[in-house]
């Protein structure tokens, strides 16, 4: 039996260029926070031509491009496709989430729809109890039937009370098993911060979501429900006569297609938006603000920035050739490193200035080699630019050479010290 020991391994590192426009991928982390200089939105002309403030008075967020101040009390801007924190205002504090609450109670009327348990169609009945429920209303009538459509429509454009307890009763038989349904959902969506007691936003000390949950939801009906999502976009529902408009300032301008604004003593006025601009979704949840007003401005002010400062980048596709690492004793000389899967990352659009990518990979790999194999990773780092590892995996199968071959790779080695 002839045997000997593998030659060295060491870690080789290669520092790959960014040429162009295009950049070897990375993976979907959140965007590291890094303290730079405040970065602001681009001013606006005001009503008469005057330049507006580019940042209104109040405690900075968090952001990859350093500290940008909000008067939201709250705030999140997350994008869609990668996951990536763009903006973080205590955004895993605990939170009255007021009219927001009215997103888990259309998830799960969407989830009933999606399985064939409920129809659009279909016609609920009207209790004393949803008759009674003060606040906003569509303005259902005691002792009549609506149609599930119409319920929708009266959530999402009217911010119904009402709408929500005929819904609920008619899932769960009472608003209060609707809420024990609501936190199960709740628990499987893997909102972390969130607890209901009733599906409308009543005011509850017990009720509570923390904006990243209410992002976290937010994506989850889009994505879940695309077939409903457009009765977030509708700006007008009318019923039993009384014509009301859609709450959501960026829905009522055209700049957003959902989802969802709310507003008590206790958590001020908030919002949880979505917006689609070149193929690129964003999604923004603030809270606490003091008026309709603010909360209109602050929330197309931040959705702007979201889009002005950062680009989706495609560092590498699923099949992409990242390297060719050298095999030892395999029946190929050579295995590739792959990402395994197209690989988009969120970036400061400025990134191509300080980015840095390497690959490391321990060379040469011992054969045997199995596709998938986890076998090197490639790093991204730079000033402003979220910090990452992505793992590369062997592109193919390489076999150990038989006996044979291995003598001749062994004495090879030896010759030629390769």
């Amino acid at each position: 039996m002839l045997t000997h020991p593998a030659p060295t391994r060491p870690m080789l590192t290669r520092r790959l260029a960014l040429l162009g426009s295009t950049l070897f991928v990375g993976a979907l982390p959140a965007m590291a926070q890094q303290r730079r200089p405040p970065a602001t939105p681009p001013a606006k002309p005001g009503a008469h031509g005057r330049q507006k403030d580019a940042a209104p008075t109040g405690s900075p967020a968090d952001t990859p491009l350093g500290p940008v101040d909000t008067t939201a009390r709250w705030g999140y801007i997350q994008d869609f496709a990668t996951g990536a924190t763009l903006l973080n205002k205590l955004a895993d504090e605990e939170v009255p989430p007021s009219s927001m609450t009215k997103l888990m109670t259309i998830y799960l009327v969407y989830e009933r729809l999606k399985s064939g348990r409920m129809r659009l169609e279909d016609e609920l009945p009207v209790s004393e109890k949803a008759w009674r429920m003060g606040g906003s209303k569509m303005f259902v009538q005691l002792g009549s039937t609506v149609k599930v459509e119409d319920l929708i429509r009266g959530i999402i454009v009217d911010s119904g009370n009402d709408a929500c307890i005929v819904l609920a009763e008619a899932i769960s038989g009472s608003e209060e098993q609707f809420a024990e349904l609501m936190n199960v959902k709740a628990k499987e969506l893997g909102l972390t911060h969130t607890n209901y007691q009733n599906c409308t936003g009543w005011p509850d000390p017990n009720q509570h979501m923390s904006v990243r949950d209410i992002a976290l939801l937010a994506g989850h009906i889009i994505r879940d429900f695309p077939e409903y999502y457009h009765y977030d976009s509708e700006k007008t529902f009318k019923y039993n006569g009384i014509d009301q408009g859609n709450r959501n300032p960026l829905v009522q301008k055209g700049t957003a297609d959902g989802l969802k604004t709310g507003h008590t003593e206790a958590g001020g006025y908030g919002v949880v938006a979505s917006t689609l601009r070149n193929g690129r979704r964003v999604i923004l949840v603030l809270n606490g603000m003091a008026s309709m007003r603010e909360r209109a401005e602050e929330s197309e002010r931040l959705m702007d920035w979201a889009f002005a400062n950062f680009e989706d980048v495609t560092l590498f596709s699923a099949g992409d050739v990242v390297e060719n690492v050298k095999v030892w004793l395999g029946t190929s000389p050579t295995v590739p490193l792959v990402g395994g899967r197209d690989l988009v990352v969120t970036m400061p659009r400025n990134w191509r200035k300080n980015a840095s990518v390497k690959v490391s990979y321990d060379s040469p790999i011992r054969a045997p080699v199995a596709k998938g194999d986890t076998l090197g990773k490639l790093t991204v780092s730079g000033d402003g630019v979220p910090s990452m590892d992505v793992p590369l995996l062997a592109g193919a199968d390489v076999p150990k050479l038989g006996l044979p071959g291995r003598a001749i790779a062994v004495l090879s080695h030896y010759v030629t010290g390769s």
